[in-house]
């Protein structure tokens, strides 16, 4: 998967598109193309298959189902992540777009923190899986076991200090929102203030930085959020 993830949206109410495509945009999250077909949708994802698709239910030509299913039939898309988006909000529907291959499924209308949210677990979930020890600096981080070193020695870290990492890590040299970092975090359907987030920061900072009070890992945005540097 590229560092910007390629997400094919397909729906054919305009207002709609354009909304999950500023949605996904914001902050660099993922480069967003839009179709408004179901053929139109098959032929561009199998020539080049994108990182995720979000896909209506309801599309001329061919329905979202009907697209999902022949996406999943085909060896270039069948591991490509499906979100369904529709109006439907009954239980059968539901069931049968997952039933169809879909992997989540999201009903119009839609929170925009919830949509990014589910959009980032998908992308994570289909990554290859990441090398569990990651190194910066002096620091070394052991996920599969829970452990911080730096230059050797053991740091006490908490586990929401070691998820704040591996997203900082994973999304390193990109600009996140405190709101992405929530969501990444804590979970998008959590209320976190940003103080709530900054104290954290400091907190870990003073645990990886040489000097927290000039840090050059996890670097101050000003006005939006923070940028982690490796």
């Amino acid at each position: 998967m590229s560092s910007v993830p390629r997400v094919l949206v397909v729906e054919d109410e305009h207002d709609i598109a354009a909304l999950v495509k500023h949605t996904l945009e914001r902050g660099g999250e993922a480069q967003v193309e839009l179709v408004a077909s179901g053929d139109v949708a098959i032929r561009v994802a199998t020539e080049d298959p994108p990182d995720l698709v979000i896909l209506d239910l309801n599309l001329p030509v061919l329905s979202g189902s009907e697209v999902c299913r022949i996406l999943r039939a085909r060896p270039e898309t069948a591991s490509v992540p499906i979100i369904m988006l529709t109006a439907r909000t009954a239980e059968a529907d539901r069931v049968a777009g997952l039933d169809m291959g879909a992997d989540d499924y999201v009903t119009k209308p839609f929170s925009p923190r919830e949509l990014r949210a589910r959009v980032r677990a998908l992308l994570r979930r289909a990554a290859p899986e990441a090398d569990p020890i990651q190194r910066f600096g002096d620091c070394e981080i052991d996920f599969a076991r829970a452990e911080l070193r730096r230059a050797g020695t053991p740091v006490d870290v908490t586990a929401l200090e070691l998820k704040m990492l591996q997203t900082f890590l994973h999304h390193q040299g990109r600009v996140l929102t405190r709101a992405q970092v929530v969501d990444d975090v804590w979970g998008h359907d959590v209320f976190v203030t940003d103080r709530v987030v900054d104290t954290h920061v400091v907190k870990l900072r003073r645990k990886i930085e040489a000097d927290p009070a000039a840090p050059k890992h996890i670097v101050s945005v000003r006005g939006i959020g923070y940028r982690f540097e490796s």
